[in-house]
């Protein structure tokens, strides 16, 4: 039966799973893409802050099928530190050289014929070393006489920068309540199935070294430009590769995957092409994880409980090394700082801080986790404050519908959205009066039930100029911005009529090929299984720049808009040859049902195909003047995404979507166990482009958030040592995630995508922590405990109603 054309908005079933189901999907570790490969094994420090002293690699190079053994020499010798996103003096090395700075952190590579053999070797790599004082707390870490991580910096900050926009002092002089927090958001990873996974050859060519790689990593040409700059070679000397398949990421395989670079570092050491595939150990160990952040917010409040103006102080504790693209978490949501308020003066002051910690990156609604938790949990202290309920204080501060485009004073703008209809959605489909009296009823009884509200703005097609903020504007070289949300794709058409689709991203799940499929397939009026999408990665094939990639909810709005204008072109070339076929003009026909035909007269057609076959078999009958192209590319560069401006203002995302977020819990007086009963969410992406998909994105989020707001924790103990496996690191599972939901979604189109589509993957990573937070906040109101930090398992909850503090040394 042949499939309907996916236009906007219809279901169709993923084409992905099919593969997966059948265990014929295609991961790295299933993968030998090049004969002879050998395998590495990765010597790590126990020590969270030591200098190295000495490193003998001498009886490991002697063991029974090693190749090489590298270390910190080695790396060198050959390497440059890698590039940072501003200039700091913490250079960054994918070993460490001069000293250890957070366990875990790869000091040498031992390559043998197998994993056995490495492995054995590697223990008998001896490295003396000269353990150091450790700091792991942010805040301790700020400190004059802290140890400081990197001997040739002035302290342990790795940037600070102050902004300040609008009359911040006069509204907090003026104001009739001036309301504080401070708010501290956990660290904690993004645990996908699949870890990391690398094979790397260095090829010394005729005209040069080079270097092959695969892995998969979802933001791969960011990772060539660095590669370039550590080896000292021209990027196109760089070839890296992606597999079709990717067993999940959720933002922690976007970062800098010094692997690569250590691997191929291996691999001209060895002579011949390295595997490395990182154990759960090591993921959790040394991989990345999302910021810690400590924070405090004060906003400056009317009588009626508007927010004249806001100040946020927020410190990221960015582990050991500024590893790129840190310090992004503080700057990516630095447009939507204010979130779904209007609230005109705004102070952000934002310090990166390295600790003895593994090095941050991004995890699934990186920046808005931290940012949304703090502002979300000071707007309920606002409506305590005035004596308004919580969904109140929100509406009367809200952006209003026709206010958009609405301009936020730290630069972003927002593209649409109506927030007061999103909230009222969430309020009726929740009974939301119905809830309060539920909860009266319960308090009566002596119980704990809370109602936790969030709301907030859903950043996605990231600008990457955000970055430049983290340098003052007189210190940025003339010329040399960075900006951009570009996307690239490549159609192309064979003889037979079947379209091929060459994707710019690297899906880790999404459904990508679903949607490519359904796009091109409604653009040029073909079946599905006429189109056939390709989402395998290679940077010396695949049109890109370097912000393409996956991150940051991209998809949606840039690649979908690139595949429309690609198919548009394409499509004038198909209804050309069509016309020729017929007899007719170009303006005349039409593209539908796998025909060109007619627009006055549809049974008058001939199949897309023969338009396609008269291109490739017969160019000398098209119309004089018409090109005989059939593959078209498109690089989507909305104009909307500037570089920083020199007053520091940008417009870090180019969509901005929605999400009202209601939460329910229940708190067993004697366990103390946060049971999350109901949740009812409310998504603006924009137009819809697959409800299945979209649907599984929000399901998505809400595991992951779920895990972050009630289990999930990085924990140090002071002495720098971390959790290290699934027996102290809690993740949901199915069992935990079977509260009452209630998903409804609102679309008001972008005017500023081809679709008017928006990013939809990780709001509800953003709403869910801060909404479950509030909740328990309201459950725990009669006894007088606050809620500011996350996670709120049962044994933090235990502290708080016993007036003791958590281990970590701080207050709930």
């Amino acid at each position: 039966m042949t499939a309907v054309a996916g236009t906007p908005g219809r279901r169709t079933a993923r084409v992905e799973d099919p593969a997966l189901l059948t265990g014929r999907g295609r991961f790295l570790d299933d993968m030998d893409p090049l004969p002879g490969t050998l395998t590495a094994a990765v010597v790590r420090s126990p020590h969270p802050h030591a200098r190295i002293r000495r490193v003998d690699l001498e009886r490991a190079r002697r063991h029974p099928g090693v190749a090489a053994v590298i270390g910190p020499e080695e790396v060198k010798a050959t390497l440059r530190p890698f590039p940072l996103a501003l200039k700091a003096p913490m250079p960054y090395y994918p070993t460490a050289t001069d000293k250890v700075r957070f366990v875990g952190e790869p000091v040498a590579v031992v390559v043998a014929a197998d994993r056995y053999l490495a492995e054995d070797a590697a223990e008998l790599v001896e490295i003396d070393y000269e353990p150091l004082p450790p700091v792991v707390d942010v805040e301790k870490a700020l400190l004059p006489d802290a140890p400081r991580l990197h001997d040739d910096a002035d302290g342990n900050v790795a940037t600070d920068r102050t902004f300040t926009f609008g009359d911040v002092d006069g509204a907090f002089a003026k104001a009739d309540h001036v309301v504080k927090g401070e708010y501290h958001f956990p660290r904690y990873s993004s645990t996908p199935m699949e870890c990391y996974a690398v094979v790397a050859e260095w090829q010394d060519e005729v005209d040069g070294p080079a270097i092959q790689a695969w892995a998969n990593f979802h933001g791969p040409f960011s990772m060539v430009a660095v590669l370039a700059g550590a080896f000292g070679l021209p990027a196109s000397r760089i070839r890296l590769m992606i597999p079709a398949d990717n067993g999940g990421s959720f933002g922690i395989k976007a970062g800098i995957y010094p692997y690569v670079a250590l691997m191929a570092l291996a691999s001209k050491y060895a002579g011949r092409p390295v595997r490395w595939t990182e154990d759960r150990i090591e993921h959790m160990l040394a991989s990345s994880a999302g910021s810690d952040r400590a924070m405090w917010f004060e906003a400056a409040v009317s009588a009626d409980g508007t927010v004249q103006a806001l100040r946020a102080d927020l410190v990221d504790n960015v582990g050991a090394y500024l590893r790129p693209p840190e310090p992004s978490t503080l700057y990516r949501c630095f447009g939507n700082i204010t979130g779904a308020y209007k609230i005109d003066a705004v102070q952000i002051r934002s310090r990166a801080v390295v600790t003895n910690k593994t090095p941050t990156g991004l995890n699934r609604g990186f920046g808005g986790q931290q940012l949304y938790f703090g502002l979300e949990r000071l707007m309920d202290k606002v409506a305590q404050t005035c004596g308004l309920d919580p969904v109140e204080l929100r509406k009367r501060n809200f952006v209003r519908h026709e206010d958009f485009p609405y301009a936020t004073p730290s630069g972003g703008i927002y593209d649409s959205g109506d927030y007061h209809r999103a909230l009222d959605m969430v309020v009726k489909n929740a009974d939301y009066q119905a809830l309060r009296e539920k909860q009266r009823e319960a308090r009566a009884r002596g119980e704990y039930l809370g109602v936790g509200v969030a709301t907030i703005v859903d950043p996605s097609a990231t600008n990457i100029g955000y970055v430049g903020l983290a340098t003052p504007a007189e210190q940025r070289a003339a010329g040399r911005g960075k900006s951009g949300s570009t996307e690239h794709v490549r159609i192309s058409v064979d003889p037979s009529g079947l379209v091929s689709v060459l994707l710019g991203t690297v899906p880790q799940g999404q459904g990508h090929a679903t949607v490519a499929q359904q796009v091109v397939a409604d653009q040029l009026g073909l079946p599905l299984e006429q189109v056939r999408p390709i989402v395998e990665m290679d940077t010396a094939t695949t049109p890109w720049t370097i912000s393409s990639g996956s991150y940051s909810s991209r998809f949606a709005p840039l690649l979908t808009s690139a595949l429309v204008e690609a198919a548009e072109k394409l499509a004038e070339t198909i209804k050309i040859a069509g016309a020729a076929l017929l007899g007719v003009t170009a303006e005349e026909v039409e593209l539908a049902e796998g025909q060109v035909r007619l627009r006055a007269e549809p049974g008058r057609a001939v199949p897309f195909k023969h338009a396609a076959g008269l291109v490739h078999w017969d160019p000398g009958a098209l119309p004089a003047g018409t090109s005989a192209r059939l593959y078209e590319e498109a690089a989507f560069t909305p104009p909307q995404s500037k570089a920083a401006s020199r007053t520091d203002q940008i417009n870090s995302s180019l969509c901005y979507g929605f999400v009202a977020e209601l939460a329910v819990v229940r708190i067993d007086p004697e366990t103390r166990e946060v049971d999350l009963e109901q949740v009812v969410t409310v998504h603006d992406a924009g137009t819809i482009l697959n409800p299945t998909l979209l649907e599984g994105q929000v399901h998505g989020a809400l595991a992951h958030a779920l895990g972050g707001a009630l289990y999930e924790e990085m924990r140090y103990t002071e002495a720098g040592q971390p959790t290290a496996t699934f027996m102290d690191y809690l993740c949901p599972t199915s069992a935990e995630t079977t509260f009452e939901l209630d998903s409804d979604h609102l679309e008001t189109p972008s005017p500023l995508t081809r679709l008017g589509a928006k990013g939809c993957g990780e709001g509800s990573c953003m709403s869910l922590p801060v909404a479950i937070a509030n909740a328990v906040a309201d459950a725990l109101a009669p006894a007088g405990v606050d809620i500011t930090s996350l996670p709120l398992h049962g044994n933090v909850l235990h502290e708080l109603l016993s007036g003791s503090t958590s281990e970590n040394g701080r207050n709930h």
